[in-house]
């Protein structure tokens, strides 16, 4: 069996109000709220990671194209996204700020002296 979601969505920035409709196609035969729980968990992923990734860490401009420099590139960002998070931080933008070139602080998050 096929199942077709609709998901509406509605987004409030600071300037604006957006609408926007997405569709999903599943084989699963689940509940409503067990696909809500699903897409949601999927755009938790999203916001928390990739798109952090991708805009504060700018990853997608990224110049590095030489293997493995990008693989090590990004194990070296999702480490500080760890250390960033495990420090308190919720603001990764800020976090960074933060870090960037503060020595101290940097050995503060790999907990050395």
């Amino acid at each position: 069996m096929t199942t077709i979601i609709r998901v509406e969505c509605e987004r409030q920035t600071k300037y604006k109000r957006e609408n926007s409709v997405r569709y999903y196609i599943s084989n699963l035969n689940d509940s409503a709220i067990k696909f809500a729980e699903r897409i949601r968990g999927y755009w938790g992923v999203e916001n928390k990671v990739h798109y952090v990734r991708d805009v504060t860490q700018g990853e997608d401009k990224s110049r590095i194209r030489t293997k493995p420099l990008p693989q090590f590139m990004t194990i070296a960002r999702n480490l500080a996204l760890n250390l960033y998070r495990d420090a308190g931080f919720n603001n990764m933008a800020q976090a960074e700020r933060k870090c960037k070139y503060g020595l101290d602080r940097i050995l503060e998050l790999f907990r050395m002296k």
